[in-house]
């Protein structure tokens, strides 16, 4: 983006995001103080940037939910800049090519503006989409991680000397590690989460907390050597990959090849520049990326979102298919393969159309259904504590606290009672969790003020409580 901006307006911008440096970021925070720029690029905390004379507020994939912080402060910088326009009497743009579903809400009920492209940059037309049911390789005697459809239209990119990326939203080599003898699970001893193995480093690591171990060649419980490793990540497909097609050029761009100070760039650029064949990564290699030679995309695992512990997991899954679809064919015509255990389930078949319409009135019905947002606002407060019992004992009491404190006030909340979490451990913390529905207004965020005032002064030594709203993460 910003060599884009660049090339237009010249160099009167300023950057801002956690990659710089202090020296850096105190640099670009004083030449926009001092009004030596005009426009400011940044991701979620620009929007604090010391602007005068601000004028217009654009906030580019305003979809993606990192937009919202899941650390304290944990505010949402799309409410802060909905907050900073009003008050400067600016417009605010939302833009995404699959607005969140809370947003196309509002601008079906007219509460914002709503401004539709109908042409594609450059008057491109989509690509063809193909849907590969996953069930009928497997029944075809292909066990490989690359349908047979998919292997084809890579060896014919690769003799038309095209460019192809693929798609998997899971780093490492194995997502788990398990001996098939007495069926023991290498699990993280600070986490209640399973290892995932690293083929470059030959290491067992915690996505959750870093926490790593060597690679295991003997089972601790039963000593079998009889070892499995289970599940895909991106390390697993780039050596899949340079098996069946040992003459192409491949790069990875994931968490794991990104660690580096501007690693990001210099990948995007050796694919770009080098003309590599296929680049493979995780959710990183589908936004807002323009290669004209890339002419075909491969979805490698679908469905691994849509049953996740979430009411936003159609809408996550829709989104990430639409956006890596629209990597291909940017210049030349493109070809989307879609992997999927589920091709009938309505999420993949509106990826398939690039429907957002159908997609969003379909999902908005269930959520009316079921009263999640924008129907409702969701509180969920997290507690955790080194301690099993007393997480389990503070989880209650504010679950009475809540209770009480809604009736003295009498105030609408719908409260669900406190249960583990999805993920019950984390970094040695036992979690719980309690799920309340509202319509967010002073009176609740004043109750919930309130509730945690009164938990408080009950003095449960090891225990931390966090009330969120419209979390990101239900885990």
């Amino acid at each position: 983006m910003v060599d884009r901006f660049l090339a237009r307006f010249g160099d009167c911008i300023a950057v801002l995001h956690s990659k710089l440096s202090v020296g850096e970021r105190y640099d670009e925070w004083q030449k926009i103080k001092q009004n030596k720029v005009k426009i400011v690029i940044g991701a979620r905390s620009a929007i604090f940037a010391p602007i005068n004379n601000l004028g217009i507020i654009i906030i580019d994939e305003e979809h993606d939910s990192s937009y919202k912080s899941e650390m304290s402060p944990r505010y949402n910088a799309k409410e802060i800049a909905k907050f900073i326009a009003k008050q400067n009497n600016i417009p605010l743009v939302l833009g995404s090519a699959t607005p969140s579903i809370n947003t196309f809400a509002k601008a079906k009920t007219g509460k914002i503006e709503l401004i539709t492209l109908t042409k594609r940059a450059n008057k491109s037309s989509l690509p063809e989409v193909n849907i590969v049911d996953l069930r009928q390789e497997l029944a075809n005697g292909n066990r490989s991680i690359i349908s047979n459809k998919l292997y084809d239209e890579i060896e014919k990119n690769l003799n038309n000397k095209e460019q192809t990326i693929l798609f998997l939203n899971r780093r490492g080599f194995s997502t788990f590690v398990m001996c098939r003898d007495c069926g023991y699970t290498v699990k993280c001893k600070r986490c209640n989460i399973s290892l995932t193995y690293h083929e470059y480093s030959n290491k067992l690591k915690c996505h959750y907390c870093g926490y790593e171990i060597k690679n295991l060649q003997i089972c601790p419980s039963c000593k079998s050597k009889n070892i499995k490793y289970f599940g895909t990540g991106t390390e697993k497909l780039q050596n899949e990959i340079q098996k069946l097609f040992p003459n192409a050029s491949t790069i990875r761009m994931d968490i794991d090849t990104v660690s580096k100070k501007n690693s990001h760039e210099e990948i995007l650029n050796k694919f770009k520049s080098n003309n590599i064949d296929i680049l493979i990564g995780t959710q990183m290699v589908v936004k807002g990326h323009h290669f004209p030679n890339v002419t075909l995309v491969g979805v490698i695992a679908a469905d691994s979102n849509l049953n996740i512990e979430d009411y936003r997991a159609n809408e996550r899954t829709f989104d990430i298919l639409t956006q890596v679809a629209g990597r291909a064919g940017r210049e030349k015509e493109g070809r989307v393969i879609v992997q999927t255990y589920n091709p009938k389930n309505f999420v993949i078949e509106c990826a398939k159309k690039q429907n957002y319409d159908e997609f969003y009135n379909t999902e908005i019905e269930l959520r009316k259904q079921l009263k999640y947002p924008p129907f409702c606002d969701i509180i969920m407060f997290s507690i955790s504590s080194s301690n099993k019992e007393e997480v389990e004992q503070a989880s209650k009491k504010i679950y009475c606290i809540l209770k009480n404190n809604c009736k003295k006030y009498n105030t609408i909340l719908e409260i669900y009672r406190p249960v583990v979490s999805p993920i019950s451990k984390i970094k040695n913390k036992y979690r719980w969790r309690i799920i309340a529905k509202c319509n967010l207004n002073n009176a609740i965020v004043n109750l919930v003020n309130t509730t945690l005032e009164e938990y408080y002064k009950l003095k449960f030594k090891n225990t931390r409580v966090v009330a969120d709203i419209n979390p990101n993460n239900m885990n």
